[in-house]
């Protein structure tokens, strides 16, 4: 089975507990902040990877109104499902949730801005996947990426155990060990973070969440 097929067999089968997760209230500022970050203006353009249920969606609608448009790519049916309904049910005419691959978005640029939650541990080269992403958005626009991390603070360790079991049960696919998970998907994210440093400017970092957070934007 390939990592595409694992990732929908394992989201698609927790698609209603994901939901729950995704729009809790303190995950939902944790997106605001992501949403914000892109600095949109109304009418503008924003493709979000990864967009699972759509959780993201009214932070980039409030930012972009009636006149811009938001364009969600994922690859599990059942998620998109969700996202979908969430925007009929919202009346946003100018949300669209659409079958596709981050790593090879289906999508011709420009746009104003890309948008990326909690996907870069799931690429097997997340260096070249945003700098695909780089490479879609205008000159002047901004892309932003939100991952979990481990916390250096005090007492985190017993919290850090924790995340390593986290990501051996949402990461599908690994077939090592949690430990193994956590540093495979921690030179992930890094990768992913230090290609979108290398090809845009004005880069802004900012931890959260107790420090398991961890928000980078760039421009382009």
């Amino acid at each position: 089975m390939s990592d595409l097929d694992r990732v929908r067999e394992f989201y698609g089968q927790w698609a209603s507990l994901y939901d729950r997760l995704a729009t809790a209230p303190g995950v939902r500022s944790w997106r605001r902040r992501a949403a914000t970050a892109l600095e949109l203006s109304p009418g503008d353009t924003v493709v979000e990877m990864g967009c699972g249920t759509g959780a993201n969606a009214p932070f980039l609608r409030e930012q972009v109104g009636s006149a811009g448009r938001i364009v969600g790519l994922d690859v599990t049916r059942p998620l998109l499902d969700r996202a979908n309904r969430r925007a009929a049910a919202q009346g946003w005419p100018n949300a669209h949730f659409c079958a596709g691959d981050a790593t090879r978005p289906p999508i011709s640029g420009p746009v104003d801005a890309v948008l990326g939650t909690f996907v870069l541990g799931l690429f097997r080269d997340p260096a070249a996947v945003v700098s695909g992403w780089v490479d879609l958005c205008r000159e002047g626009g901004r892309v932003a990426v939100l991952n979990f991390q481990r916390s250096d603070r005090a007492l985190a360790a017993p919290i850090n155990l924790a995340f390593a079991a986290f990501l051996w049960a949402g990461s599908p696919g690994w077939g090592a060990p949690a430990e193994s998970v956590t540093a495979a998907f921690e030179r992930r994210v890094g990768a992913g973070r230090t290609a979108l440093a290398a090809r845009t400017d004005d880069r802004r970092y900012e931890t959260f969440g107790g420090g398991y957070l961890g928000l980078l934007s760039g421009r382009v």
